[in-house]
């Protein structure tokens, strides 16, 4: 029970005693978004035979896009102005996050483990926190790098099941690269975000992001169909499509948006290193797995991670 403990004190000091109050908000919508995002991977996987990755998310943005086309339109009739003179930049994030993110992700999880493919979505933080560094001039502070490195050894400690001589059987394929591109990918696009338009409202934004998207996949989607079998429709996949058309594209885009809005890219990042332990939650869940020693101090160490960065962070800005 000791790593319990040490995980919910750890969470309470970090966001629910010294920041939750300034934005609850935020925090729930990005746990929610960790969420969305592990079954999006968990299901990703699991459907890998059954539909090729660019048309997996081609079906679904566009799916994404026909729900909610009765409220995008007018919104993006109304801020037409505004997209007209920002084009550039809504067509560069729209390619980033819509076009290419889970693009390769879906591509990564075809040949790579699920093992490897969980430990690789650790390194986003740690991405978000270079490029912050680098481009936008951000300082981190030690206790942030601290905080990403405790992180990423509770990640590790999960995915090895406690077993370190487990890691050095890791073989990193080429799947294993897509994926990290992926991260890559997602890291640029949430240190881009700070060159959105500000007078373009969020839903408004991830419209225009929506529609760049789709048409850039289309094309895609069409030449790799070419050589691929007819798709089996059943209604598992049907299942499938509808999850990731309305949790990981819709809810948890926004979520993000609004939580690196109201946060910073740094600090939402962190949260990145829940998606593997959602997923393990989700596996005891839904496929009856046990939880086990390892999972509870994974998880301790996770959250150990977040309160040295949301802290340092929030010292950090009290002394400028």
């Amino acid at each position: 029970m000791m790593p319990v403990i040490i995980c919910f004190h750890v969470f309470y000091r970090s966001v629910l005693l010294n920041h939750l109050r300034l934005f609850p908000l935020a925090y729930f919508l990005l746990v929610l978004t960790t969420l969305f995002w592990a079954g999006n991977f968990v299901l990703a996987r699991a459907f890998s035979v059954d539909i090729s990755p660019i048309t997996m998310a081609f079906i679904r943005w566009t799916c994404a896009f026909i729900i909610l086309s009765p409220f995008a339109l007018p919104a993006l009739y109304k801020y037409r102005k505004v997209i007209a003179d920002n084009w550039l930049v809504i067509v560069m994030l729209g390619v980033l996050s819509i076009a290419t993110f889970n693009t390769l992700a879906y591509i990564g999880l075809q040949t790579t483990t699920a093992l490897n493919g969980t430990l690789m979505q650790s390194t986003m933080p740690i991405m978000i926190l270079l490029l912050s560094s680098v481009f936008l001039g951000e300082r981190a502070s030690f206790k942030q790098w601290l905080g990403v490195c405790v992180s990423l050894v509770g990640v590790v400690f999960l995915v090895s099941r406690g077993e370190w001589a487990l890691l050095s059987t890791l073989d990193f394929n080429t799947g294993d690269l897509w994926v990290i591109g992926a991260m890559f990918v997602w890291g640029v696009y949430s240190v881009a975000l700070r060159w959105r338009p500000k007078q373009l409202p969020g839903f408004a934004f991830f419209s225009a992001a929506l529609i760049v998207g789709v048409v850039i996949l289309a094309p895609l989607s069409w030449w790799e169909r070419l050589e691929e079998p007819p798709l089996q429709w059943d209604n598992d996949l049907y299942y499938l499509i509808a999850y990731l058309a309305v949790f990981p594209s819709i809810l948890s885009y926004l979520f993000w948006n609004y939580g690196v809005e109201k946060l910073s890219a740094q600090r939402a990042g962190l949260f990145i290193h829940l998606v593997p332990l959602w997923g393990m939650l989700l596996s005891v869940i839904f496929l009856g797995e046990e939880i086990q020693a390892f999972h509870l101090w994974g998880m301790a160490l996770i959250f150990s991670g977040i309160y040295f960065a949301v802290i340092s962070g929030t010292s950090l800005k009290k002394s400028q």
